[in-house]
């Protein structure tokens, strides 16, 4: 993953569904007049122009292929670098066939915004490869139809850093982008993934989902409930109070936290965004569910001068308060409900750094 850069404002890049079009456009226009394109300029969904370089483009009397090396700007994106290539070949079916080719994934689950057995070029760009392409035949005046593939040379590797797999999308890369753009920390585009990852979990008939701070956390909640389909897990980062009102939203019954005490901690105060910058450890929070879970003085104070929550954790693991984890977990499961108005079970669970089991807590549908 590439270093982004502080201290200055962080450029925009373009989705792969932008870098898709603009290589159709090139190839397309190569392959009507015989030349070799050098840019490509399109019209982006959020009605602004941008004009991409071409890597390369080849043509043939049958065939061209152009190519645009995807620039995500100063956002840390997976897809960074991608070389992302458009094939275009003239047909006599009516119509233009998009597909896609090497290293862009296909749909194997339901749920998403694709259809099953499809490659897995989102709606958006859909439109934007087909109505590009129907602009430059209307430009010069071709009847002819077309076939367009997009392929991704290493999109099989990238993938790998995605969620594609546990969504069902197997063999590479997504083609995506709903503004054309990409924000760097994009908060809506995680956003988006989370509200996916759901739908494909209740598509898969999961009514109850395991939601988890991060990778750590996620690979310690399978191995807590491996019943589960891997469909049911569900990464939702920093983002606990939105991804619990679109369980509620999306039907699930049953939700799972399982984290760490850091951003657990935070839950239990009512909390729903835990990023560090925008919630500290508040330390007397927790000095004080230590002394409701019966801890003595001096470790109270104790608690209120440590430096982490994992510190906290491991002094009362260390004096044998595990009331206090119980605790947590049921401030954290009586906010959870709060934050979505009752209407689901949901329980909590919190593990050390390492993997170790310190507590667990549940409450059922309404709130207190």
């Amino acid at each position: 993953m590439k270093e982004v850069p502080t201290g200055k404002k962080l450029r925009e890049g373009y989705t792969t569904g932008s870098c898709a079009t603009a290589a159709t456009k090139a190839a397309l226009t190569a392959l009507i007049t015989g030349v070799a394109q050098t840019d490509a300029t399109i019209y982006l969904p959020i009605k602004r122009f941008a004009t991409f370089h071409i890597e390369s483009c080849e043509v043939t009397d049958q065939m061209a292929t152009a190519s645009v090396i995807k620039d995500a700007g100063d956002d840390p994106d997976a897809t960074h670098g991608a070389l992302i290539i458009a094939a275009v070949s003239w047909i006599n079916e009516p119509g233009i066939i998009l597909d896609g080719g090497v290293g862009v994934g296909r749909v194997t689950k339901e749920g998403l915004p694709v259809p099953v057995g499809e490659a897995a070029i989102n709606p958006v760009p859909r439109k934007m490869i087909g109505e590009t392409a129907e602009a430059v035949l209307k430009e010069y005046g071709i009847d002819k139809r077309i076939k367009i593939i997009i392929s991704v040379p290493d999109g099989e590797e990238m993938a790998k850093k995605t969620l594609n797999g546990r969504l069902g999308i197997i063999g590479g890369i997504s083609i995506l982008g709903t503004r054309g753009i990409v924000v760097p920390f994009s908060t809506a585009a995680y956003k988006a993934s989370i509200v996916q990852a759901i739908s494909v979990a209740r598509a898969s008939h999961c009514e109850h989902i395991v939601i988890t701070t991060g990778g750590r956390s996620e690979k310690y909640a399978m191995k807590q409930f491996p019943e589960l389909p891997e469909e049911a897990f569900v990464e939702m980062g920093d983002f606990v109070g939105f991804t619990l009102k679109q369980c509620k939203r999306q039907g699930i019954k049953k939700v799972s936290m399982v984290g760490m005490m850091g951003k657990f901690s935070k839950v239990a105060q009512g909390i729903m965004m835990v990023h560090s910058k925008s919630a500290p450890i508040d330390f007397n929070f927790l000095a004080t569910v230590a002394s409701e879970s019966g801890a003595d003085d001096s470790l109270v104070e104790e608690i209120k001068n440590a430096n982490t929550a994992s510190q906290v954790g491991d002094m009362m693991v260390a004096h044998g308060y595990l009331p206090f984890f119980e605790q947590l977990c049921d401030y954290c499961c009586h906010f959870a409900l709060q934050e979505v108005g009752g209407g689901l079970v949901v329980d909590t669970s919190l593990y050390t750094l390492k993997g170790e089991f310190l507590g667990k807590a549940v409450r059922q549908d309404g709130i207190d």
